[in-house]
């Protein structure tokens, strides 16, 4: 082989390489132009849950579906969750053994019971509303429901009527009416930002609702809770709650005993010898935006999502549910003084009463019951809609922004009251 001969060989290997290069340089172009003319999905990446998790959401949801009314249920098992055996969960299994409808974590329950009136003895119907307690399930419902004990301070005052008829009549087999699973407070996942939980006292049912769907579905979503109640023997699922934070790397538990008992020892049972207060959020949390949900009594409400405002925390950030009315500011609304000229008439039409309204009534529900109106009632906060009523002349102003959807020409009771002349259809 002559020096020429091997130098065109060198020099046609050496063009073939460069052709190679450029082939898949004009690929690559093509294929990067070809992204360019796509649109994207401009959502944050987020950990996709188990292949095995979406399969079996979708196998055991597909076939479920809400219902219109009350639905008739039985109860599988009961089981208290704390010490004082004062809340106890019921596991609800539908009779038709047809799969539950899927539910927004956080949501609550409407139940119709049937019981007796312990100031007359005579069987009376009430309406309430108990938040669901655990991650949306094919097969049961789960709600933990706190004894009301009579007010310290007024023993003649009976305790509470529907938690003492669970804790007293409930039992496992028992049967119980209840509407599909509704509400405005739940887990909102529009937006993938970190989660703080807030539960104060029995205000932790929603929390372990949410709490448990997100940890499930094996989302890197950091999130927070924050449990307050005064010490140990209050303190509901306890080991279920410690076993989830070894778990959940991404789980950080603070519990908060406000009145610790000599054995609740800081560190093992309980993080924080205070109330739920904005130094202690503001002392562990770091500088990120969040979202807050908060759920408990009326005065940790009315104090601590508030302070969040002042926080800097914007509204769209805090969801938050009240036990009874809520007064909060987010929601406070400037009603129109009432005109005093002339006394205002409340007529109720099926009835046939026809009464001048009373001022010092604080709601339209409270001023029915005071005269003897029979009224389905629930939350008394706006959320559950069961005491929404149609309104056949007149208008009404509201004490506060209505949770529950309200159809046109009807108003909530338990949160309005008269702007003028009335006339309900109760």
């Amino acid at each position: 082989m002559t020096t020429g001969t091997l130098a065109l060989i060198i020099l046609g290997v050496i063009l073939a390489q460069v052709a190679i290069a450029m082939l898949l340089i004009l690929h690559r172009r093509k294929h990067e132009y070809q992204e360019l003319d796509t649109p994207k999905d401009t959502s944050p990446a987020v950990s996709t849950p188990p292949s095995s998790l979406l399969k079996h959401a979708a196998e055991t949801f597909a076939s479920g579906s809400t219902w219109e009314g009350y639905r008739e249920f039985s109860v599988q098992r009961r089981e208290f969750e704390d010490n004082n055996q004062s809340i106890c969960s019921f596991y609800l299994v539908p009779l038709d053994g047809k799969p539950l409808p899927v539910f927004n974590p956080g949501q609550f329950l409407t139940f119709k019971l049937l019981l007796e009136d312990p100031l007359t003895h005579k069987s009376k119907t009430v309406v309430r509303c108990y938040s669901l307690s655990d991650a949306p399930r094919p097969d049961y419902y789960r709600i933990s429901v706190k004894r009301v004990p009579a007010p310290i301070n007024q023993p003649d005052v009976p305790p509470g009527l529907s938690s003492s008829f669970f804790h007293d009549h409930i039992q496992e087999g028992s049967r119980i009416l209840l509407k599909a699973p509704s509400g405005h407070f739940h887990l909102m996942e529009n937006e993938l930002l970190p989660i703080v939980l807030i539960g104060g006292g029995i205000g932790i049912t929603p929390m372990l609702s949410i709490l448990n769907t997100v940890l499930e579905r094996g989302v890197n979503t950091e999130v927070w809770l924050y449990y307050g109640i005064r010490n140990g023997d209050e303190h509901i699922m306890k080991a279920h709650l410690q076993t989830l934070a070894s778990a959940h790397d991404n789980f950080h538990l603070h519990i908060c005993y406000s009145a610790p008992n000599e054995n609740d020892a800081k560190g093992i049972d309980y993080q924080h010898s205070a109330r739920i207060n904005l130094p202690l959020l503001r002392a562990t949390l770091k500088l990120l935006r969040y979202q807050f949900y908060v759920c408990g009594p009326k005065p940790m409400m009315e104090s601590l999502v508030p302070a969040l405002g002042d926080w800097g925390v914007n509204s769209n950030d805090i969801y938050y549910e009240s036990f009874g009315p809520a007064t909060l500011k987010k929601h406070r609304k400037t009603a129109p003084a009432i005109s005093s000229e002339h006394p205002l008439n409340i007529t109720f039409s099926q009835t046939g009463k026809s009464i001048l309204w009373d001022p010092a009534a604080d709601s339209l529900l409270e001023f029915a019951e005071a005269n003897d109106i029979e009224v389905e009632s629930g939350c008394r906060a706006g959320s559950c809609g069961s005491c929404q009523t149609a309104v056949k002349a007149g208008e009404v102003d509201y004490n506060q922004d209505p949770d529950a959807d309200v159809s046109p020409g009807h108003c909530l009771l338990c949160i309005s009251k008269p702007k003028n002349d009335l006339i309900l259809e109760l």
